[in-house]
């Protein structure tokens, strides 16, 4: 997967790494490898991120299409109503 860091972020990044080898693992890590790590963990587990934030995204998008009917609904032919009430969007009513 080919996500974009800046020289900034992948240096953290590095850092960060390097800092949870040293004290979680008792591990001394160099830059380099700590930066082969952080490319390794890009390519094969950052894309099951994407894919789940990408799914995610589908399903509360597909959650707002199917509910645009009852969230933006006007009722028509109501000019002679004789209750006179805020015009507008509103939701549509049950049925």
């Amino acid at each position: 997967m080919n996500l974009p860091l800046s020289k900034d972020q992948k240096a953290d990044i590095v850092e960060s790494i390097r800092r949870f080898a040293a004290e979680e693992l008792d591990q001394e890590m160099s830059v380099i490898r700590a930066s082969f790590l952080l490319e390794y963990f890009l390519k094969e587990i950052a894309p099951l991120a994407y894919n789940r934030g990408v799914e995610d995204a589908r399903k509360h998008l597909a959650q707002l299409a199917e509910d645009l009917p009852g969230t933006c609904f006007e009722e028509p032919l109501k000019y002679w109503a004789a209750q006179e009430g805020p015009r507008g969007v509103r939701r549509k009513p049950e049925t």
